[in-house]
């Protein structure tokens, strides 16, 4: 049903879809139905409950629309091997107010459906892409559908992402920050950018292990935002062509066992080296160094001649 279809062929449409979806999963088939969207379902039935004379609750919308939906989306079901191990797999999408996910939504999905994956306008504006908020999306399966090795390396990552758009905010305001918060910020835009990907280029799991092993031991936390890109282009290709024994090791065995971490902390120290911008920040370190040595002679030079003056 389009959006222009009158209500009832917009109520209907759903379980005709889940009907279709039972033929073919009773026939030892595998099917997905995508319910896009499951709001404007619950609008269409609003409108049907007022003609029929409904008492009408919040929103105007009938006392069952919780369970409106928990019908539909039950559903689902991965069959025995009795009846054929045939599956059905529900992927509803609902639409919330000014991407509030507070204010009330005319379903109760997030309560019953394995997470919840909250996609923002504001972010997709923003060249994040996929446009997917962190902080607000939930999976109820949580980390036992991944590798152990990102398990362990992407377990912080959620709270990190949250408390840098929070200090984003804070310091946007502000003139100058401290070189403290600087450095967080970066880690913020390296997180960023490592976790957003390219269009029709989606990041396959070696590849994202290693750039969430770059940031978590603050690998690139010198270079440039354009080294920053190249790095994160090219490094699985770098690992292939100079260490493919890592690439295979992580294939096989999964996880960060203390060889695999040291091996991945050696190799991409190294690939890090060969980007200008991180050697031009170590010879301006070296610099600030030399002459923070040379004034603290100076002072302590001036202060041994002053004392035999004395």
């Amino acid at each position: 049903a389009t959006a222009a279809a009158h209500s009832g062929q917009l109520y209907i449409a759903p379980y005709v879809a889940c009907a279709i979806g039972d033929y073919f999963m009773y026939n030892e088939g595998h099917v997905l139905v995508i319910f896009d969207d499951l709001t404007k379902h619950a609008w269409a039935y609003r409108q049907i409950s007022l003609l029929l004379g409904r008492s009408p609750g919040r929103g105007s919308y009938p006392g069952d629309i919780f369970y409106l939906h928990s019908r539909l989306v039950e559903r689902a079901a991965r069959l025995n091997t009795e009846l054929g191990k045939g599956t059905m797999t529900h992927l509803p999408i609902i639409e919330t107010l000014e991407n509030d996910l507070t204010a009330y939504i005319p379903t109760n999905l997030v309560s019953m459906t394995d997470g919840q994956i909250f996609v923002s306008s504001l972010l997709f504006n923003e060249g994040f892409k996929p446009a997917i908020n962190i902080g607000l999306s939930v999976s109820r399966v949580g980390s036992k559908a991944q590798w152990p090795i990102i398990k362990k390396l992407a377990g912080p990552i959620r709270l990190e992402y949250i408390q840098y758009n929070e200090l984003l905010n804070v310091t946007k305001l502000q003139a100058s920050v401290s070189k403290e918060v600087k450095r967080r910020l970066k880690r913020g835009e390296i997180l960023v950018s490592f976790i957003t990907q390219y269009k029709d280029s989606p990041s396959g799991t070696v590849d994202l292990a290693l750039l969430l092993f770059a940031y978590k031991h603050d690998l690139c936390v010198d270079l440039s935002t354009v080294d920053i890109e190249n790095f994160k282009k090219n490094v699985l290709a770098y690992v292939k062509r100079n260490d493919p024994k890592l690439v295979e090791a992580i294939e096989t065995q999964k996880k960060l066992t203390d060889e695999i971490e040291r091996t991945m902390k050696i190799t991409l120290s190294d690939y890090v080296k060969t980007f200008p911008s991180y050697l031009a920040f170590k010879e301006e370190q070296a610099k600030a160094e030399k002459e923070a040595q040379e004034a603290k002679e100076t002072a302590a030079r001036e202060a041994a001649e002053a004392a035999k003056t004395a």
